[in-house]
């Protein structure tokens, strides 16, 4: 079920008068839009707002002769300025004169389509509030972001708010009689997307006139009402079932998580005394092996089944970490060898790598050429602990470390090992601003290593599952 399509169709159906039956009854359109204009016209006579350039010239009723949609009976198409005692953006203190504590004073960052963020939220002095009474922020006003990556994001202020100010990016558009729950409604359709005409071309921006002329479908105002009560009734039944596919999915992590801790115990699989024990397929490896004792756990982090052998990563292939040729040198790229970065890794088979080097880079440079079947890992950044396996020959960069693994030991298991060794490998990669695992730290790290029979058994329960769980993950 995809909810957010779902909240879509419902705001959709709701401005067009779909959502809730029409009352007879109620008032039409008709009158509540006089009623606004009259309540604006007090608000001028008082002082409180001034008239706009457009009112002063004439105060008919717009009429629409090509009309987005149509409406039902007692609706009425208007314009977001004529329902709106104010729409306007704010602005910047001068030298971003901000305060510890004092007014909020809200960006972009701060608006949200479901609430107002006070996450990195700046402060203005109640002297530089009072210099900026023009973009004071009241109960129930609507805050636009009208610039930039977040435009369109739109946030009601709470009935209980205080006070505040906005910045030059954010529009107030404040409604007269007109519920504020359903102009944020309307602000979120697909249809107001649709309708929002942009200006520029770096930071792109909707200009107050272009948003002023916008077509309004309004609706009686008791309607509105309804119609604000349908909605907060459907979204609240999408944020339930957006709770329970939340929660599912954590369910399914944990569960693949508890998977790969119970495989790499031993506990996945029934062990099979008849098997070649895994000391033995080390020793072919490397005839000098000396295997870990298990009695000793000051190093060793379990005790493993009786077949099974501690060893290191490092013993079980050979690793190699990659490098990135000069970026200066043009004869270094586009050529047709696959070079990987951290980002390409997808914790599964790697079918694609969308950047190449040439046969110079490689022959003149430290990246070296790992044959198909190695298994990476990421050792820098946010990255630490992401891993693939290679479907092709494929060179790095320094941020990768790749195995090359040896015969008598399937990828797939160290895949899956590294798999749930990844918080271990973050943890060892500490804090910072860089976080990062060395090339020594992976190969000293401690494997349980089970016979190969019961590698190839462990892989395949592991692959069953994961196949289920995947596949509930994406009926989600």
């Amino acid at each position: 079920m995809d909810t957010k399509k779902l909240r879509q169709k419902i705001l959709d159906l709701a401005i067009r008068g779909k959502l809730v039956p029409q009352d007879p009854n109620d008032e039409p359109a008709s009158v509540l839009l006089e009623r606004i204009k009259a309540e604006k016209e007090r608000l001028i006579k008082e002082g409180k707002i001034k008239r706009s350039k457009k009112t002063a010239k004439t105060s008919d009723t717009p009429h629409y002769e090509n009309v987005p949609f149509e409406v039902p009976k007692g609706w009425v198409w208007t314009t977001i300025e004529e329902i709106c005692s104010k729409i306007g953006s704010g602005s910047t203190p001068k030298g971003s004169n901000y305060s510890v504590k004092g007014i909020p004073f809200f960006r972009s960052q701060n608006v949200y389509n479901d609430r107002l963020v006070y996450d990195d939220i700046k402060y203005i002095s109640e002297e530089v509030h009072q210099k900026m009474k023009g973009t004071e922020v009241l109960a129930n006003d609507l805050l636009l972001n009208i610039t930039g990556g977040s435009l369109g994001r739109c946030a009601v202020v709470p009935a209980d708010f205080n006070c505040g100010n906005v910045s030059q990016h954010v529009c107030i558009m404040r409604s007269v009689l007109v519920e504020p729950e359903y102009f944020h409604a309307l602000v979120l359709s697909s249809y107001f997307a649709k309708s929002m005409k942009i200006t520029g071309s770096g930071r792109e921006g909707l200009p107050k006139y272009n948003l002023e002329q916008m077509g309004f479908p309004l609706p009686p105002l008791t309607e509105q009402q309804r119609i604000v009560t349908e909605i907060e009734h459907w979204f609240a039944l999408l944020g339930q079932i957006e709770k329970g596919k939340l929660d599912l999915q954590n369910i399914i992590k944990q569960t693949k998580s508890k998977v790969l801790d119970i495989a790499i115990h031993g506990k996945l699989v029934p062990q099979d005394p008849n098997e070649e024990p895994a000391i033995e397929l080390l020793k072919r490896i490397n005839p000098d092996f000396t295997p870990c004792d298990n009695g000793h756990y000051t190093q060793l982090p379990f005790e493993v089944p009786q077949n099974w052998s501690w060893t290191t990563l490092g013993k079980i292939g050979k690793w190699q970490s990659g490098s990135t040729p000069n970026r200066l040198n043009k004869d270094y790229y586009n050529g047709n060898i696959p070079w990987l970065k951290t980002g390409d890794l997808n914790d599964g088979y790697i079918t694609h790598i969308p950047e190449y080097i040439t046969e110079k880079a490689l022959n003149e440079t430290s990246v070296k050429l790992n044959p198909t079947g190695s298994v990476l890992i990421a050792m820098y950044g946010a990255t630490i602990g992401k891993i693939g396996i290679l479907t092709f020959p494929a060179t790095t960069n320094q941020a990768c470390c790749a195995c090359e693994v040896f015969n008598g030991i399937d990828r797939e298991f160290i895949f899956l090992f590294l798999l749930s060794h990844r918080e271990e490998f973050i943890k060892m990669g500490g804090g910072g601003a860089q976080p990062n695992i060395s090339k020594e730290k992976i190969i000293n790290t401690y494997i349980p290593l089970p016979p190969f029979t019961e590698q190839k058994r462990i892989i395949n329960v592991v692959n069953k599952i994961f196949a289920q769980l995947d596949a509930i993950m994406e009926s989600l």
